[in-house]
């Protein structure tokens, strides 16, 4: 009574089964969370490098622009006659602002004296929670 076997039973199968679907629902969770987890660093980075921009466009002309003028002088002199030392190469490199990663433009706020960027999140809203949450760029590490 010397048998070969050739083939897996039913129930080794619905074993290999039930063990890969026990760590798809560990792992899965932790990969998607990690994507919103990037995308909030990336926020920060690029309201860095706006920041930076901002503050070279201080140096040269005394004074950050206007909430009016807004984030778009950073690529174009919004008044030649206010702005006569604007750098002839912008503050920025692209012919474009960046968006956030969600493909939201970037809020920049300006009190007079101090400025900030607040990215809108997920959900583009003011407020929310998690991937929703408001970024700004004081609150950057």
């Amino acid at each position: 009574m010397n048998t070969k076997r050739s083939a897996f039973t039913l129930i080794e199968i619905m074993v290999v089964i039930i063990i890969l679907g026990m760590l798809a629902a560990f792992v899965i969770p932790n990969i998607t969370g990690k994507s919103e987890e990037a995308k909030q660093k990336m926020v920060c980075i690029q309201m860095k490098s706006l920041s930076e921009g901002l503050k070279m466009f201080k140096i040269d002309n005394g004074t950050y622009p206007t909430p009016e003028e807004g984030l778009g002088a950073l690529l174009a002199n919004p008044s030649e006659e206010t702005y006569s030392s604007y750098s002839k190469n912008t503050y920025l490199e692209g012919k474009k602002l960046p968006n956030d990663p969600w493909n939201h433009p970037y809020i920049y706020l300006n009190d007079g004296s101090m400025f900030d960027l607040v990215s809108l999140g997920a959900d583009g809203k003011e407020g929310g929670n998690d991937e929703g949450k408001d970024q700004k760029l004081s609150e950057c590490p």
